[in-house]
């Protein structure tokens, strides 16, 4: 195998990690936030548009932490300059 086709495998699984690591911290960071939201809402269920509108918002933050992860790993994959630099090679 010559080195194009090595350093397109090992930077599509290096994304694949990467995609994976990196979306696991955000699914864990929601799944407590819901948990924490309906435990308030358990415990305060006259307090529910505050915590509701806390929630949504905070769960858009932590939604926009994985797309970009996502949006990283895709230009690194898409336009890898590395990758230009082994084609003229």
């Amino acid at each position: 195998m010559n080195d194009l086709s090595w350093f397109t495998i090992l930077s599509t699984v290096s994304a694949v990690l990467g995609v994976a690591i990196g979306m696991m911290g955000p699914a864990m960071a929601m799944g407590r936030a819901i948990s924490q939201a309906i435990d308030s809402l358990a415990r305060q269920p006259e307090a529910e548009k505050s915590i509701m509108r806390t929630l949504f918002i905070g769960l858009a933050m932590i939604e926009s932490l994985a797309i970009y992860v996502l949006v990283i790993v895709l230009i690194i994959l898409f336009r890898n300059p590395l990758l230009e630099h082994l084609i003229n090679r």
